[in-house]
């Protein structure tokens, strides 16, 4: 006898928006949980065109609760996607597991959790918290490559009392959210755009898809820049909310995918957030083989007591380590100032660069301009009537000479000038050069760098 199905069940409906055409195939409708079908509903399709392997769960059946079945039909879809190399969308909302007295719902959490892991950096994982998050989920959720949240969706460890724990809103602000959407209608576009945008697992090449012209051509701020460099209407930032000083986005360039990473999204120095958020979106676009581009102008690091200049190091520390072992293609551009340990990690081809182009207008120095006129011409500031007038038009000689980007280029430390007019073509030639890029690191299980 034939088990009836909640046709019109949310999950069923989010499913037929993530699918082309609304066509999927559901695979183990009939298992049930407790007697009743079990409360997830898992699939496979196609997205623009691309195999996806998707789980929703269903509220419609005890709430989504999740049981051993429930664990086991979700890790069924991860096994596949490690099969067969392709991505895999989790779409959550679910009360919790079932409150039986039992440890069982203990182990069925562990083995979701344990395949999210092995297929992190495998196939792209995106997950989609369409309405409750929480408990264990929340970190099998959180695990994946790229969160999406509806708006009045929630997702949190512990249930709290406090008046927005849990929220998008909060989640986007602490950098749990990738990106915020108003409904289910938008929130299945972005899914879809990051999955147009991700290679299918990590051993295929990134997407290269027909492209717009891009929306500006030239200019020096970051704005201008993305839109120079980016293909037209190309462009999905990602933890925008989170780390503010500093700009994360996919998009194609000549109909490549690219990951753009920049420091000035504001005018504020970095701060920890910043740099987890840099490292993070490093370690994404490597493990899929994505290039990089990474805009540098930023002052440094915040650093106003002992707590911050530590925690500033250490931060630091990680996003270098972050490049350094990264082996996708790597390009840097110097639009302003990369002082000292900002040129190191973002900039320094040691680090990251497998090129290093700097515009016209960039400051590289070792230190900053109004630091290195007191160790070097110090004696130029003697007897001056305004100290403060004297030591600004020294530091803008300095900027003009010694830390000038033709001064980097002549000592070999940047690769090449250019205009920001120019800057497409430029990035889009040595992204074609660079496209066969092979690098191996030494045999290791992962860095070890500070926590």
């Amino acid at each position: 006898m034939q088990m009836e199905k909640n046709l019109a069940s949310p999950a069923r409906q989010r499913l037929a928006m993530l699918f082309d055409d609304g066509s999927y195939k559901e695979i183990g409708s009939f298992v049930t949980e407790k007697g009743n079908p079990a409360g997830v509903v898992t699939a496979y399709g196609y997205v623009n065109g691309n195999p996806v392997y998707a789980f929703a769960q269903d509220q419609s059946q005890a709430n989504g609760a999740v049981g051993s079945a429930h664990a086991e039909k979700i890790s069924k879809m991860f096994t596949l996607a490690a099969k067969t190399g392709a991505p895999i969308v989790g779409i959550y909302d679910s009360n919790g597991a079932f409150m039986d007295g039992t440890a069982s719902s203990l182990n069925a959490y562990s083995l979701i959790m344990k395949r999210v892991s092995q297929l992190s950096g495998v196939v792209p994982q995106i997950a989609w918290v369409a309405g409750v998050c929480g408990g264990s989920a929340a970190m099998a959720a959180s695990a994946a490559d790229f969160v999406v949240m509806s708006k009045d969706a929630e997702l949190f460890l512990v249930p709290s009392f406090e008046k927005g724990a849990g929220s998008a809103e909060m989640c986007a602000k602490n950098g749990t959210a990738s990106l915020v959407a108003e409904d289910d209608e938008t929130a299945v576009v972005q899914v879809r755009s990051l999955i147009n945008l991700l290679p299918v697992n990590n051993m295929a090449s990134t997407p290269c898809m027909e492209f717009e012209n891009p929306t500006a051509m030239g200019g020096n701020d970051l704005d201008s820049l993305v839109n120079t460099i980016a293909d037209g209407n190309s462009t999905v930032e990602v933890f925008a909310d989170y780390g503010k000083s500093a700009y994360t986005a996919l998009a194609t360039v000549c109909g490549m995918t690219v990951g753009i990473a920049a420091t000035n999204k504001t005018d504020s120095r970095l701060t920890e957030a910043d740099c987890a958020k840099l490292g993070r979106f490093v370690r994404v676009c490597d493990a899929f083989s994505i290039p990089i581009i990474t805009l540098v102008d930023t002052l440094g690091f915040d650093g106003n007591n002992d707590t911050e200049i530590s925690g500033s190091v250490k931060a630091l520390t990680r996003l270098a380590g972050s490049y350094a072992e990264a082996t996708t293609a790597k390009i840097s551009v110097v639009t302003g100032n990369a002082v000292g340990a900002v040129f190191v990690a973002l900039a320094g081809k040691g680090c990251n660069a497998d090129f290093t182009y700097a515009l016209e207008n960039a400051c590289i120095a070792p230190l900053m301009p109004e630091s290195a006129v007191e160790f070097l011409w110090h004696d130029r500031l003697k007897g001056c009537n305004d100290l403060n007038a004297k030591r600004k038009e020294l530091a803008k000689e300095y900027s003009a000479t010694l830390a000038s980007a033709l001064s980097a280029a002549q000592l070999g430390v940047i690769d090449e000038v250019v205009e920001s007019s120019e800057l497409r073509a430029v990035l889009s030639s040595a992204l074609s050069m660079l496209e066969g890029k092979r690098v191996t690191n030494l045999p290791k299980k992962h860095n070890n760098f500070p926590f």
